[in-house]
């Protein structure tokens, strides 16, 4: 039984050493790295410059490695009015094809030998200029005033001018570390340096969904380096292990949504911010890096493991899976530049009908412009950094050819950083949209990103927006409200018609001169229901008294006799 019991434990550990064999690769020498490819970064300069009769100034320093034939072919054909400067410090020989707005200046002393294409060498002048390339720009600035590009190209095989060779931008040439595929206005070919990088990925793969695991390692012998990474992997969970040897730095240009882990210094130009070594490793060895790639990252098996050895004290890197037209089709920008940058970090926005945040806005839905909309913009974390996000302006753009920009003003909604990690919230209205014509409208917020109160921008997100017109209500009868200063003024109102009223009648029965006092027995007997109406009545006489008789007599007879007295 023990016996079993110690075969048992045998066949476990073979089982986890053969586990933990198969979780790393041996890296060989590849011609085509599936997933890295690394560029030199050489000295240069591009700018806006021309000289007053419109012709460019371009300076190419041709380096040739050991074992190089060192022969070019140089294709100024069709290009602009231009003076080319060449200087090179080893020797080399190049076959040209000029036209007549093309000037070729070589040093007194070049190493280069011209030979023409076709036509005469005319256009082929020897100047007396320095070969170091801060002093040969000072020349050139001196001679033409200034100049449009400076290029270094190690091992060329042809060039020639496309296009107008200016950048918009600055007309003064500060050399600096670049790539020069970057300079569209020429082709460039150039043979392939001798392979330094060694890579392999386990034979185990991350299945679809899981995070891409990349392992970049210099060995402690090479040189130290400025390594420029630019991510082109299209995996939102993605996770890269950097090694190499003390004071080596790794500068990211676009982290997007990349988590890293260094025993060197990370730059991340875009926020200004430098990340301290997280890991301690002094081993170079392919096996222990794998492993402790691993180990931090939690993993059972990674993507890809690159080994490579720079020839530069700036290299470029370039990590994304070969064929992805983002690799192939951009170049990055790869020196530090200001925080104006393109944002690195993937951005989203949704729409809610609701400041709880919980009832999401359907993209189909048309917003009517009376209603409140809220909104939060969000990016993903960066490496293991917390971020914040602050909103610059929002903005809307009609989508026809109106050329209208109106500035959208905004609530920014209060969120506790347990509830948006790494988001923001903000609410507006549309009511300025009421009076204009366009219903379809685009919704750009522009965003910067901030870490340890150093903010860097951080672009901008879009989203469609449809609106409407909310529907017209309809008409409704005002109604009052009457207080209790309203109800004594009207009263006091109406007491005051009553009194001018009476007033009024009593006016008019003067003027109109009826009795001034009433029979009250006489109409109280017409009256139903008076007490007095069941009286009896008086008879009255229908003879008139004797006093009343003789009275009326006397005042006929006054009255007969006062013709009588007037004829007399």
């Amino acid at each position: 039984m023990e016996g079993h019991v110690v075969q048992l434990a045998l066949f476990m550990c073979i089982t986890v050493a053969a586990s933990a064999s198969s979780q790393t690769c041996e890296p060989n020498m590849l011609n085509d790295n599936p997933w890295v490819y690394v560029r030199e970064m050489l000295t240069g300069c591009w700018t806006s410059f021309v000289t007053e009769d419109k012709a460019e100034v371009h300076i190419l320093n041709l380096k040739f490695g050991t074992g190089d034939s060192g022969m070019f072919y140089l294709n100024m054909a069709s290009a602009e009015p231009m003076n080319l400067i060449l200087t090179s410090p080893d020797k080399a020989y190049g076959v040209n094809n000029l036209n007549d707005s093309a000037n070729i200046y070589k040093n007194t002393n070049s190493t280069i030998t011209l030979y023409p294409n076709s036509g005469s060498t005319k256009n082929i002048y020897r100047q007396d200029f320095p070969t170091q390339d801060e002093e040969l720009v000072e020349w050139a600035r001196q001679k033409f005033g200034g100049v449009t590009s400076f290029t270094t190209i190690r091992n060329m095989r042809s060039i020639s001018k496309q296009a107008k060779g200016t950048k918009p931008g600055s007309h003064i040439c500060t050399l600096t570390k670049e790539d020069p595929l970057e300079k569209h206005f020429m082709k460039i070919e150039t043979t392939a340096l001798a392979s330094s990088v060694k890579s392999c990925s386990p034979q185990q793969q991350n299945r679809d969904g899981e995070a891409e695991i990349h392992i970049i390692n210099i060995p402690e012998n090479a040189i130290i380096s400025n390594v420029i990474v630019h991510m082109e992997t299209k995996n939102n969970k993605s996770r890269v292990f950097l090694r190499g040897p003390q004071g080596t730095t790794w500068t990211f240009v676009n982290p997007q949504f990349t988590q890293f882990l260094s025993n060197n210094d990370i730059l991340l130009p875009v926020f200004k911010h430098r990340i301290k070594p997280s890991i301690t490793l002094k081993s170079d060895s392919a096996a222990d890096v794998q492993r402790v790639a691993l180990y931090n990252f939690t993993a059972t098996t990674f993507t890809s493991y690159t080994e490579l050895r720079p020839e530069e004290s700036t290299i470029l890197l370039v990590l994304g899976k070969k064929g992805n037209p983002a690799v192939t089709e951009t170049v990055p920008e790869p020196i530090p530049v200001t925080t104006n940058a393109p944002h690195s970090m993937p951005l989203s926005i949704h729409l809610y009908t609701s400041p709880d945040y919980r009832s999401p806005l359907d993209p189909h839905t048309k917003v009517q412009s009376d209603k409140r909309i809220y909104a939060e913009i969000s990016g993903h974390t960066l490496g293991a950094m917390v971020l914040t996000i602050e909103v610059n302006k929002c903005v809307l753009r009609p989508k026809d050819s109106c050329p209208v920009l109106i500035e959208l003003p905004y609530i920014q909604e209060a969120c506790s950083s347990n509830s948006c990690p790494s988001s923001t919230r903000l609410s507006f209205s549309l009511d300025q949209l009421q009076e204009l014509t366009s219903t379809k409208w685009d919704l750009e917020c522009s965003v910067k990103f901030c870490y340890n109160k150093k903010c860097g921008d951080g672009g901008s997100v879009k989203k469609d927006l449809e609106v409407t017109r909310p529907c017209p209500s309809p008409p409704t009868q005002p109604c009052f409200h009457f207080g209790l200063l309203d109800v004594l003024g009207i009263a006091f109102g109406g007491f005051l018609i009553g009194v001018l009223l009476i007033g009024a009648l009593w006016f008019i029965k003067i003027k109109t001169g009826y009795p001034t006092r009433l029979d009250m027995s006489s109409t109280a007997a017409n009256l139903p229901g008076c007490p007095c109406s069941g009286a009896k009545r008086q008879p009255v006489s229908t003879k008139p008294s004797p006093s009343e008789d003789s009275s009326a007599n006397a005042s006929i007879g006054s009255t007969q006799s006062t013709p009588t007295s007037s004829m007399a």
